[in-house]
Formats: structure tokens, C-alpha cells, sequence
């Protein structure tokens, strides 16, 4: 199973080397929208194609600097609130269990001003 992910840091590290070792300068790359992340799992497959992607930037001599946002997909995600209480001595009291549906920002807003965007997405829901 571990072939199949990517964690958190060797992603950060792949983006990282791909943006430094391509092209004739070397550039820095920046990975943001992860930062709220401990540890994760990567699709390998998929962080292939995104390091395949900064290296193909980086290898552009107009390029200077790069940066993968990393954001939600679907606008509207649902999510969990788990309310948590402890004691004076930090002892377990209650729990709540809530909802919550947040919007997200699409995509849009950071590639609006771009002259060239390649959308190698696959479609909603066949990935």
C-alpha cells in the first residue's frame, strides 16, 4: 500500500526538486493550501502528474518562480465540527458531533489573469 501514497513532506520535497533542477536556472516553489495539514497521504499517481507539471513550467526560461495551490475541488464540502470539553485536570467531559457545509473558492480566482491555462483535470467524479 505505502507504493500507492506520497506523504505530506516527500510531496513537498518532489515539488520542491522538480522547480530546482529543470531548466536552466534553478527555480524556487512555493506549495500552498496544505499548511493547516500535520500528515497526509498523496495519491502517487497524481502528485507524479503534478511534479511532471512544475518541471514543465520550470523548464520555461520566462519563468522565475512557481507555486502549486493546493485547493478543494467542489466548491461546497461538508465537514465535522467535533466540539470537545475537558475538566480543570484536562479530563474528558462531553462531546458534540455538528455540521457544516463551507464554501470554498474555485479555482477560477487564481488563474483569472493567466493568458494560458492547460486543464489536465479529469472530469468531476471520474478520477
Amino acid at each position: 500500500m505505502w507504493m500507492m501514497h506520497t506523504t505530506l513532506p516527500e510531496f513537498f520535497r518532489k515539488m520542491k526538486t522538480a522547480a530546482a533542477t529543470q531548466g536552466k536556472t534553478p527555480k524556487v516553489c512555493e506549495v500552498v493550501g496544505l499548511e493547516h495539514l500535520k500528515s497526509a497521504k498523496m495519491q502517487s499517481l497524481r502528485t507524479g502528474r503534478i511534479e511532471q507539471s512544475v518541471a514543465k513550467l520550470a523548464k520555461m526560461d520566462e519563468v522565475d518562480r512557481l507555486e502549486v495551490a493546493i485547493m478543494d475541488r467542489v466548491p461546497e464540502t461538508m465537514h465535522q465540527a467535533v466540539i470537545r470539553a475537558y475538566d480543570k485536570d484536562g479530563k474528558p467531559v462531553c462531546a458534540i458531533l455538528e455540521t457544516i457545509n463551507i464554501l470554498h473558492e474555485t479555482a477560477d480566482v487564481l488563474i483569472h489573469d493567466f493568458p494560458v491555462v492547460e486543464d489536465n483535470r479529469s472530469p468531476i467524479g471520474k478520477h
